[in-house]
């Protein structure tokens, strides 16, 4: 089976460099770089007293791994006010956490080279579990300033609505 079905003469995988994150609806500015989407199943060994002296293994707890959002500092709040919803030192002794609205569906979306959406995961019930505002900081240093979320996360699946985008064909100019 071809690997690519609209698109039989791609032989390439996707890269990982053209993506973009949703949540609340909008796209989320900025972001460089997501986190790998893991899931892990603990096997469960066991044995019954007449088996030969081996372990039968069946699937457990399924656990999916947190992922982390980071991006260049700016003035977007948006990271902020998400990690603020679980923890916000000023708002006032007993009002710091608010649960009331601190989870949140995400999807995100990956891109061919064309620029095209090409696959989108959803993941639900994310809630900020770490939040780094400023890196660590180096007057004798040049590089970009970065700052992080770290989304738990209550599962992902593959949106399926999103199909394999037909490529763009180019052509030589006509000779003129």
């Amino acid at each position: 089976m071809a690997q690519f079905s609209v698109n039989p003469q791609r032989f390439d995988p996707y890269k990982n460099f053209k993506f973009r994150v949703r949540w609340d609806g909008k796209y989320v500015a900025g972001i460089s770089k997501v986190g790998a989407l893991k899931r892990t199943n603990e096997p469960i060994t066991h044995r019954e007293g007449g088996d030969p002296s081996t372990e039968r293994k069946s699937p457990g707890q399924t656990k999916f791994e947190a992922i982390t959002l980071e991006r260049g500092v700016t003035h977007d709040k948006e990271f902020e006010q998400w990690a603020n919803k679980v923890w916000n030192f000023g708002s006032g002794l007993g009002a710091e956490v608010s649960l009331k609205d601190f989870r949140k569906d995400i999807v995100i979306e990956m891109y061919n080279e064309a620029g095209q959406l090409a696959i989108a995961y959803k993941v639900f019930r994310c809630w900020v579990s770490e939040y780094q505002a400023l890196p660590e900081l180096d007057a004798s240093g040049s590089a970009v300033a970065i700052q992080s979320l770290k989304l738990e996360n209550e599962g992902w699946e593959r949106d399926y609505d999103v199909s394999e985008p037909v490529e763009p064909e180019f052509t030589e100019p006509a000779a003129g």
